[in-house]
Order: structure tokens, then C-alpha cells, then sequence
């Protein structure tokens, strides 16, 4: 081959591969970096935390990734994924409508700790002391009555009192929810044997039934019932429907046991696909701003920050008398009578 054609070759390919490499770089130079993301499992209601996480979204540049429950399985689906995703997680952040699933996931080895700064003002009682979850905005278990309603029930322990005899209703007790829970609580207060005694004498002094607390405070709403325990947002609904109904807050008394309070709660995944955008979704929920906008939200959460202004119709978290909690020994509780829940439940 004559030199001037091997010369021209050479040129030619010299000439191809230049053009190549400036193809791939505009190539490369087109593509846009990943956007950063992080996977957040929820079980608080969607109408609720969905803005909320849009709002991070927003302020971060983090594009989130949730994955919702529904009212009816009420945070077992999530529990049980969380559970079964263990080995290889999908998710990076739990938000959950109460701490019992939290200590529940704790117990199972599916969290990690994270001591978020924006947690340290959170009160002690709402929140994991080795950092696996953290406590904000909550609902508080009330009384409603209706208005005409006299006397007006002021303990949870007036469903046994033969004065309202066939006058309450309480919501049925389903695994994982907060009325299973705050049953618990008293499992835990009073003793199997007391509180065995205590949720028979019930159904001897004819409590009602009813699907949820929501639909509780409808049928007092309604002058259906007397008077039901719900969760503080279902009363709040019912007053700003124009409903003639009383809010209590119940066993407020010196040597009564107190109101059963129930906050959100937050905790990061153990072995998180994004941990540090993870962290960062955990201190926005925590915040006292995202305290704020759930305080005014349709759900009337409780801020447990001192220094945000709580719903109206609500009394602020320093001013409620509060059960003695301990959420972990809650959750190991809620599991065992759980047998006993579901006969209960039919009788």
C-alpha cells in the first residue's frame, strides 16, 4: 500500500474518531444528573401527609417516593412489607400514624437510630430513647357527648357506669389500630385481670359497637349515642360540621390515669437505599413549621413543640392530664391479647 494512502486512512480515522468523541461528550452533556430521591412508606391518612410531602419535595429538590395505606388495613400492609423487605429494603423512612408499629418494627430489627437535632425538643415521652423513632404531632383519645346529655361522662370508665347504661359506643378493636392500642394501655395500666373485667362490664352495661372513631362520633353527632371515645380529630371534624356535641378530655383528675395520647411518629429503615435524604425527610416531619401546617390541616394534630399554636377547638399538650406510657411495652402487649381482642370484638 502507497504511503499517501495509509497517510489518508490514517486521516480519515483520526478525522471519525474525533467526531465520535464529540458526539459522546454532547451526549454525556445532555444527560441530566440524577435527581435525588427518597422512599417513604406511610400510614398516616394520604389527605393529610401528602401535601406535607410536597412540600418537601419543594423546599429540598428531593423528588419522594411514597407508598400509601389504606384506612382499611390501617398500617398492617405497611408493617408487614416492611417486615418481609428486611433483607433488601425498598424504603428509607416509616412515617406512621402512632409509635406502637414503630416499637413493633424496632422489636423486629427493621430500624435504624437517628438522633435528628430536630427531635431534642420533642418531650421524652413521645419519643425511642436510643433514637429508633421520634413522636410529633398527635391525636388525643376523647370523650364526645352529646349536648343534651346530663350527667355528662367525664372517665373512661363511665361505659361501666350503670348511669349511662346502653348510652356509649366504642369503635371495634382491630390489630395494629388505635383503639387496639389504647386497650393496651390500659392492659398495661390496670392488669390483664382489671382490664379483662373492665371491657366485659362494657357489654353487660350495653356499650355499642361501630365500625371506626369516626364513625363513633357520627352516631353521637347523630343522637344515636350519648357518648363514644375517638381520636381527637374525629371530634374536631364533627364540631366543625356544626354538630352539637361536648368534647372531654377524660380521667383529668387528681388520681385518674389520664387522657391516652397517640403522636405521629418518624424512624429511618435500617440499611436505607438514600440514608442521607432519609435524614433529611426525617427532620422536615419534625420540624415545628410541618408541627404548625398539620395543627391547622382538616386532621387537628397536637403539636408537641412548645410554641406552635394547636388546633382551636384543642387544648395544647402541656395542658392534658397524660396516661403514664411506656409504647414498647404497649406494643408487646397489643400482640398478646390480641385473642382476646377479636372474641371481645364479637361478643
Amino acid at each position: 500500500m502507497k504511503k499517501e494512502t495509509v497517510l489518508a486512512i490514517i486521516g480519515v480515522a483520526i478525522v471519525l474518531a474525533l467526531v465520535w468523541l464529540g458526539f459522546s461528550k454532547k451526549r454525556e452533556e445532555g444527560k441530566k444528573p440524577a435527581k435525588p430521591t427518597v422512599v417513604v412508606y406511610v400510614s398516616e391518612k394520604r389527605s393529610f401527609s401528602e401535601p406535607i410531602l410536597k412540600d418537601f419535595e419543594r423546599a429540598s429538590g428531593i423528588e419522594v417516593r411514597a407508598v400509601y395505606d389504606t384506612e382499611k388495613t390501617d398500617g398492617t400492609s405497611i408493617v408487614n412489607r416492611l417486615i418481609t423487605e428486611k433483607p433488601h429494603p425498598k424504603a428509607d423512612v416509616y412515617w406512621a400514624n402512632e409509635p406502637v408499629r414503630a416499637e413493633l418494627l424496632k422489636q423486629k430489627g427493621v430500624l435504624a437510630p437517628y438522633a435528628s437535632r430536630k427531635c431534642e425538643t420533642i418531650p421524652a415521652s413521645f419519643k425511642d430513647r436510643k433514637h429508633y423513632w421520634c413522636g410529633f404531632s398527635a391525636r388525643v383519645r376523647l370523650l364526645v357527648a352529646d349536648a343534651n346529655l346530663s350527667p355528662v361522662p367525664d372517665s373512661i370508665f363511665a361505659y361501666t357506669d350503670p348511669v349511662f347504661e346502653g348510652k356509649g359506643v366504642i369503635a371495634r378493636p382491630h390489630i395494629l389500630d388505635i383503639t387496639a392500642a389504647h386497650m393496651a394501655a390500659l392492659f398495661v395500666e390496670l392488669g390483664n385481670d382489671r382490664a379483662e373485667a373492665f371491657m366485659n362490664a362494657m357489654h353487660k352495661n350495653g356499650v355499642m359497637m361501630s365500625p371506626d372513631t369516626r364513625e363513633s362520633a357520627e352516631l353521637v353527632a347523630m343522637g344515636h349515642a350519648g357518648f363514644a371515645l375517638v381520636n381527637s380529630d374525629d371530634a374536631v371534624a364533627q364540631i366543625r360540621k356544626g354538630a352539637k356535641i361536648k368534647i372531654i378530655y377524660p380521667d383529668q383528675k387528681k388520681g385518674q390515669i389520664g387522657a391516652f395520647v397517640v403522636p405521629n411518629a418518624v424512624m429511618m429503615i435500617k440499611n436505607a437505599p438514600h440514608p442521607e435524604n432519609a435524614k433529611k425527610l426525617i427532620d422536615y416531619l419534625l420540624s415545628k413549621e410541618t408541627e404548625a401546617k398539620l395543627a391547622k390541616a382538616d386532621c387537628a394534630l397536637i403539636p408537641l413543640h412548645a410554641g406552635v399554636s394547636g388546633p382551636d377547638e384543642l387544648r395544647p399538650i402541656d395542658q392534658i392530664r397524660i396516661m403514664d406510657i411506656d409504647y414498647a411495652k404497649i406494643a408487646k402487649k397489643m400482640i398478646e391479647i390480641q385473642p382476646f381482642l377479636h372474641w371481645w370484638a364479637r361478643m
